[in-house]
């Protein structure tokens, strides 16, 4: 497999962080109450570890590696500020309010400063493949965290809604506001990576008996050769 491929597959599905190592767990279970708020958070995800992966790679030759993380920390910091600011600046209050504590909390995230220390830092990893993980990174927490919030803001409302417009799928009666609530996070996400382990232990199953059939059809590939050249 290509090493490119590898690398975005590596944060979208096999190191998923939300669901496979269960980094950044605060603002999938706090900001997926509704898809607009886990849509936002996504992209702000997305900007902080792209540009900080980008920034410690072409910087990691002249940042000393006594003071490495704390480097990291202030160029991640750094980035927050800017992105909080924006934020503030154009999202609608109720979704600011609803992400304002999270967005701050990214300093501290362990999928950003995780991927600075364990990817960008490292020299046999271009600038590019840099940007590869942060995309894979950043595309795996958001596809977890807004399939999340579709569930919660379905289930709990009866509603998807975006930018103050609302469509009611299911009727209010039968909604269920519990999924509204901290612990409905941490079921519908329960549920989520019980669905996601288990489709890919299948296909990891699926893999190894395609390998161990591959593997038998040599054998006896090899051994029908061999009978044929005894033949001879």
């Amino acid at each position: 497999m290509n090493k490119k491929l590898k690398t975005f597959l590596n944060g979208l599905l096999f190191e998923n962080p939300t669901l496979v190592i269960f980094l950044g767990m605060c603002p999938a279970l706090g900001t997926t109450s509704k898809i607009e708020s886990a849509v936002y958070m996504s992209l702000c995800v997305l900007a902080v570890l792209l540009c900080s992966n980008i920034i410690i790679s072409l910087l990691r030759k002249i940042i000393p590696n006594e003071i490495r993380i704390p480097v990291y920390i202030i160029i991640i910091a750094t980035l927050v500020t800017v992105v909080d600011m924006i934020f503030h600046a154009y999202l609608s209050y109720s979704i600011y309010k609803e992400l304002g504590s999270f967005i701050s909390l990214i300093v501290v995230n362990c999928i950003i400063l995780g991927r600075a220390e364990a990817f960008a830092s490292k020299e046999e990893n271009s600038p590019l493949d840099s940007i590869i993980d942060a995309l894979g990174y950043s595309c795996g927490f958001a596809g977890a965290i807004i399939i999340v919030a579709f569930f919660r803001e379905l289930i709990g409302s009866g509603c998807l809604s975006w930018a103050g417009n609302e469509v009611r799928i299911i009727p209010a009666k039968y909604t269920i506001s519990f999924f509204q609530t901290n612990a409905g996070a941490f079921i519908t996400l329960g549920l989520l990576v019980a669905v996601y382990t288990y489709f890919m232990n299948l296909a990891q199953a699926k893999k190894k008996q395609k390998e161990a059939k591959k593997k038998l059809d040599e054998k006896v590939n090899t051994a029908a050769s061999l009978k044929a050249e005894g033949g001879k």
